[in-house]
């Protein structure tokens, strides 16, 4: 493994020390400590050190993410250091990781998905409203053209404002002011930052779908590092897998990213894989949202065959998981994008994009 350091443990035993880069955040460091004790669980000889650093995203504070215009705004100081060796495996949460990733990486693991749905945290004073009850013009922040764009049509008499920062920051700005009678947070990070008791409710796909990849988390290394993706590849958990593929997609077939508003909801019943999939123009009032499914069981001899490792869809290697099944739910990814596109999607994103880059 390229930059591998070896530690000995005084009794002539030597453990390999792996190295996992981060971002700052108390969330981002609860996240990779996560993966860290799993990998702890499953490979007792492994040292395993945490590189903590910060990112774009991290440092921009006053301006709203879709108007930063980088794709890569919470992942390129994390990819440099993997290339430079001087981590050797990163963690993220999946969806701030763009849909082509940089030559040389793959996501060598996508764990079990939490959940994926956005949460209404009220301000204090709300305690017992929801958003059909809080008063006319009543200003809701989130800094996600996605949310706003939903919860516009959804909620006219409700008024949206960005707001930055970490999870942390948020919610302090939510309770220390009173600009803000509730923000829109991914229910997941709240979860993970063990503060459940800040959701007031959760939204439903009716009234918001999530973002590509929300609520799980994905393990970036170098493609050329076979152990290491041999090593991580054990955390890949299938059914989120296959629903992030047909997401990511979907998403990537639309040319949709962070500047344009593309919301999905995924499920998977009976070895079938549902995609639903939506655009919106800023203010929610244009939309096209269309669902299609396929079988994703791996009982053909087709799926049995032995995944090539070289083969990445849409930035994911997972070889322990059918490649058949991967293909097909890549296929309904690429399919719900194009019936969309078929529909007009591409004025509506076209436009949105113009008008967010023209605020």
């Amino acid at each position: 493994m390229s930059g591998e350091t070896s530690s000995g443990d005084g009794k002539g035993k030597v453990s390999r020390v792996i190295r996992i880069g981060t971002r700052k955040s108390q969330l981002a460091r609860i996240q990779t400590d996560s993966v860290a004790d799993k990998l702890r669980e499953l490979y007792p000889d492994v040292h395993l050190e945490i590189v903590a650093m910060s990112t774009i995203g991290d440092k921009i504070l006053d301006t709203a993410l879709s108007k930063i215009g980088e794709k890569s705004l919470f992942t390129k100081e994390l990819e440099n250091a993997l290339e430079r060796n001087e981590v050797d495996l990163v963690v993220h949460s999946l969806k701030d990781l763009p849909t082509t990733l940089p030559p040389g990486f793959t996501i060598g693991a996508v764990l079990k998905r939490e959940n994926p749905h956005d949460a209404v945290v009220l301000h204090p004073s709300n305690a017992g409203k929801t958003l059909d009850t809080l008063p006319e013009k009543s200003v809701i922040g989130t800094s996600s053209l996605r949310r706003a764009a939903q919860l516009k049509k959804r909620f006219p008499h409700l008024e949206f404002k960005d707001i930055r920062g970490n999870l942390n920051t948020r919610l302090k700005k939510l309770d220390e002011k009173n600009d803000f009678a509730a923000i829109i947070l991914a229910a997941a990070g709240l979860v993970r930052m063990g503060w459940e008791n800040r959701i007031s409710m959760i939204l439903e796909p009716e009234d918001c779908m999530y973002a590509v990849g929300q609520g799980a988390l994905a393990v970036e290394v170098r493609v050329s590092d076979a152990d290491i993706l041999e090593m991580v590849s054990v955390l890949h958990d299938a059914d989120t897998v296959l629903r992030c593929i047909a997401e990511r997609a979907f998403l990537k077939q639309l040319e949709g990213g962070c500047s344009v508003p593309v919301a999905v909801h995924t499920q998977v019943k009976d070895s079938q894989l549902y995609l639903t999939g939506a655009v919106y123009s800023l203010d929610g009032s244009d939309s096209l949202k269309d669902t299609m499914q396929t079988s994703i069981a791996a009982g053909d001899e087709q799926s049995l065959r032995p995944v090539d490792e070289l083969v990445q869809r849409v930035g994911v290697t997972a070889t322990k998981i059918p490649g058949a099944s991967q293909d097909r739910a890549e296929r309904l990814g690429v399919d719900l994008a194009d019936l969309l596109l078929s529909k007009g999607a591409k004025k509506i994103l076209t436009v949105a994009r113009q008008l967010n880059d023209a605020r």
